[in-house]
């Protein structure tokens, strides 16, 4: 590797992409949480528990039974996950972008490619901390699952024995070795291609619309381009991402009986023959409404970020040259 190309690597830009991509999903996630607290319980619950419910109607049974706090379970240690995710993923992405250089050698299948190598280093490094998420916020399912709605909310009586990511790294390490704190990591292997085909369209779209001008899109631009990506991304995607959050749960999907050490292909083929193909997707709405509006808002504030820190270091390398 040429120096130059390491100085690429290791450059302020990298980390202005990573940094502004952390920033943007956290602010994107706490804006839209209660919606893939919605998607998790879909996704989780005995299918005829909510069987026909829109999301809305969802959401209000879980105020309903639970309060309102339970739409937040877990939002602390899931914007702590997402922030550090993001920034391996972002600075992964756009170091590769670096190394592979501008030009005629982009395009959408290079994006692709990059987008997948980011994926798999952003699986193997911050999976354990997505399965501590999913089981806290899956605490409320398991009170109710015992029938104990009096103490939904406190955390007593679950199997859930942590309330933060330390913790709760440290105890399923502990109770379940390396093998728990990367349960559901083979469907997050598959699934690099979910953000690897988002960041393909998002990329080719921004290429198209900033082709031959110097004018940046506007922020409702960059929102729409978003939504439309992770659109794509998530509907060729969401049974894979179905069974990442039934594993990651440890399981505990007792309307289908699963053997203890279930993987991923015979998860797809069980939920197919019990509950056909609807139970593929079952949480699709809610996920489609999360995911889009939280990709496009984070899009949107990642490149608003990106674009006023590189300005930013642009002014004062000028104003410092001038000295």
């Amino acid at each position: 590797m040429s120096q130059s190309k390491l100085k690429q690597v290791f450059s302020y830009q990298s980390w202005v992409h990573a940094v502004s991509g952390s920033a943007g999903s956290v602010i994107a996630m706490s804006a839209f949480y209660p919606l893939d607290t919605v998607r998790s319980r879909l996704q989780l619950e005995e299918p005829e528990r909510r069987k026909a419910l829109s999301t809305w109607r969802v959401l209000k049974n879980l105020i309903d039974e639970e309060g309102f706090d339970t739409l937040y379970r877990g939002l602390v240690p899931v914007l702590e996950s997402l922030c550090i995710s993001n920034f391996v993923y972002f600075y992964t992405f756009h170091s590769l972008k670096a190394l592979r250089g501008s030009g005629s050698g982009q395009s959408a299948l290079g994006d692709l490619l990059l987008g997948s190598l980011a994926g798999v280093v952003n699986v193997l490094s911050t999976t354990p901390f997505w399965v501590v998420n999913t089981r806290l916020k899956m605490k409320g399912l398991e009170q109710q699952r015992r029938g104990d709605a009096s103490t939904v909310g406190n955390g007593q009586h679950s199997s859930v024995r942590y309330n933060g990511l330390l913790d709760g790294l440290q105890y399923i390490a502990r109770t379940e070795g390396i093998r728990g704190l990367w349960a559901g990591a083979i469907p997050s292997l598959m699934l690099v291609i979910n953000p690897a085909i988002q960041f393909m369209v998002y990329e080719s779209l921004k290429r198209r619309l900033t082709e031959g001008t110097k004018k940046s899109p506007s922020a409702i631009t960059f929102f729409g381009i978003g939504a439309i990506a992770k659109m794509i991304a998530t509907v060729l995607t969401y049974p894979l991402q179905l069974v990442q959050t039934k594993l990651r749960h440890g399981n505990a999907d007792k309307s289908l009986n699963l053997p203890p050490d279930v993987d991923t292909v015979q998860m797809l083929l069980i939920i197919l023959k019990r509950q056909g193909v609807t139970g593929l997707y079952r949480g699709l709405e809610a996920k489609l409404l999360q995911t889009v509006l939280t990709a496009a808002l984070m899009f949107m504030t990642y490149e608003k970020i990106a674009r006023f820190v590189t300005s930013l270091l642009l002014s004062k390398g000028a104003s410092g040259g001038r000295h």
